[in-house]
């Protein structure tokens, strides 16, 4: 779901040609589960080959990320590991949305509303171990560094791109700035349209950088942390009741600290349902120190054979548009050889 501050965070449009030569970390699962909800079918059925297996990820994984290394942008790809006891409420949260979704999607269906049943199939999809291990691989193939985090998948990101030589993170949610990520990335594609329910949109990509962000706001990043917690993350979803972004914004400016800050809203917080109460500390400490890992960043040999196995045999997408593609990338590695080769004359 990801932290809502839309209002208050200062975006810039992004031109993805100024990428070009930068290395970025991917949120992983952040990025699957959009494929997966975007690219359906037209009674909102995910794209699947003739066994019936879902092939929609795969589809995103490869046209998007095929039309950003032709850019010249290297990516990281930074998988989820084990989350944190407290990802239990948001995952109830999903979990209720997915039957209610369900409920939906089949009178929907019983009654032939395609608008409808699109609308509610994309809320039931979920990523199981066979699609996230295919990802990896199909990523690998592409020339894509895969980093399996020991915990979250946004946190390690966030921890990467602060090291020498990874730009930012790239996801749809805000909550990579609450881990400290320096610049976020969002809507990153090469495309300027979107597919939704209604049709397509006009989307541009966005970047964020974290330093504006704070000043603009005169608050610091423990600060921050505070008025995610006030607004609801997904470790406290509900955040406390009647408090919007930018009433939490003014009080954690009036208050300053953290201490201070929650020790004024002690008595909502008591006043909550047991299953919405939450402890500040533990929340803010997974934000400020979250579980990380230092990496070797590797990036594999693209592998062309590889990636018509895993699409055009295994799933019968077309090998004439999937060579179509994969030809782009032949070119730009033959510009880079005669540019290398030019050095020795």
């Amino acid at each position: 779901m990801g932290l809502n501050i839309r209002e208050i965070v200062p975006r810039k449009e992004l031109d993805v040609s100024g990428l070009k030569g930068k290395t970025l970390c991917v949120d992983a699962f952040n990025t699957l589960y959009q494929f997966l909800t975007t690219i359906r079918q037209a009674d909102g059925t995910p794209l699947q080959d003739e066994e019936g297996n879902i092939t929609s990820h795969l589809s995103g994984i490869f046209y998007r990320n095929i039309s950003l290394i032709s850019e010249g942008i290297k990516l990281i790809y930074v998988f989820d590991g084990e989350p944190p006891k407290l990802k239990d409420k948001i995952h109830k949260v999903r979990g209720d949305i997915r039957s209610l979704a369900k409920e939906k999607y089949d009178t929907a269906r019983d009654g032939e509303d395609l608008e409808d049943m699109k609308r509610y199939s994309s809320q039931l999809i979920r990523l199981n171990d066979k699609m996230i291990e295919e990802s990896k691989e199909l990523l690998e193939a592409l020339g894509i560094c895969v980093i399996q985090a020991p915990s979250e998948g946004e946190s390690e990101a966030a921890y990467l791109s602060r090291k020498e030589g990874i730009y930012g993170v790239v996801s749809q949610d805000y909550d990579s700035l609450v881990f400290g990520a320096p610049v976020l990335i969002r809507n990153l594609t090469v495309s300027r349209k979107k597919k939704t329910m209604s049709g397509y949109v006009q989307v541009n990509p966005e970047i964020i950088f974290l330093e504006e962000f704070l000043k603009e706001f005169e608050i610091n990043l423990d600060q921050l942390i505070s008025l995610a917690i006030l607004v609801g993350t997904d470790y406290n979803p509900k955040g406390i009741p009647r408090i919007g972004q930018k009433k939490a914004l003014k009080i954690v400016k009036e208050y300053g600290t953290p201490e201070k800050i929650f020790e004024s809203l002690q008595e909502k917080i008591d006043e909550l349902p047991p299953e919405d109460k939450f402890d500040w500390k533990v929340i803010f400490s997974l934000f400020r120190a979250p579980k990380t890992k230092d990496f070797g960043i590797k990036f594999p040999v693209l592998d062309f054979e590889k990636i018509k196995e895993i699409l055009v045999k295994r799933h019968q997408f077309s090998e004439e548009r999937i060579n179509n593609q994969l030809s782009k990338i032949e070119k730009l590695n033959l510009s880079k050889n005669q540019k290398n080769l030019t050095k020795w004359f």
